[in-house]
């Protein structure tokens, strides 16, 4: 067994085990780091296919930022209330256990034809990639995609701020008769009138 597969076989499972774990996890900053570390697995796979860049995008925008920016929400809007385990929708389970088998199904016929093709690079691929992995995508990203990629950056801008103005609580003005019911405020004393 080579050092790649051994690589691969130790960090395979425990991609998987991240993603179950957070689909399975109820508390929302469990699920947001077992989604890092699963994260973190896919950047060594990555590294594996000799994509350097791809791995450290991997690591510094998607486990890095876009992490950050997911607990951040989740601690903005709260994490204490109760949820609701209610099914807003009828037969919500049954159809995503039917949409999992057939992405599953999807997935193993994807595998199986690919097999015969995973040695051979498509038509023109070293041209492309003469000058490295990070140039290549570097000249496609800010060349014929640098328009959807700005577009992308913004609405993770908007998606943040949105986020803040309605996770922002504003305080309901408390009258004096209020605190006087609660307690915490004693009612004006009547002055005795002079003599």
């Amino acid at each position: 067994m080579s050092a790649d597969q051994l690589v691969f076989w130790i960090f395979a499972p425990i991609a998987v085990a991240g993603a179950i774990g957070m689909l399975l996890s109820r508390n929302a900053v469990h699920a947001a780091l077992f989604l890092v570390v699963n994260l973190f697995c896919i950047a060594v796979m990555y590294l594996l296919l000799e994509a350097p860049f791809l791995f450290a995008v991997q690591i510094i925008v998607y486990a890095g930022a876009i992490m950050v920016l997911f607990l951040f929400v989740i601690m903005l809007l709260g994490v204490d209330r109760g949820d609701d385990l209610r099914e807003p929708l009828i037969g919500q389970r049954p159809l995503a256990v039917i949409l999992a088998a057939a992405f599953v199904v999807e997935i193993a016929v994807a595998v199986r034809a690919g097999i015969g093709f995973a040695t051979m690079a498509p038509e023109g691929f070293d041209a492309v990639n003469r000058d490295g992995n990070a140039r290549a995508l570097a000249r496609v990203l800010f060349r014929e995609y640098f328009l959807p990629f700005e577009v992308t950056s913004l609405l993770l801008i908007v998606a943040a701020v949105a986020a803040m103005v309605l996770a922002h609580r504003r305080a309901r003005a408390v009258t004096q008769a209020e605190l006087e019911r609660l307690g915490l405020l004693e009612p004006p004393r009547e002055e005795a009138p002079s003599p």
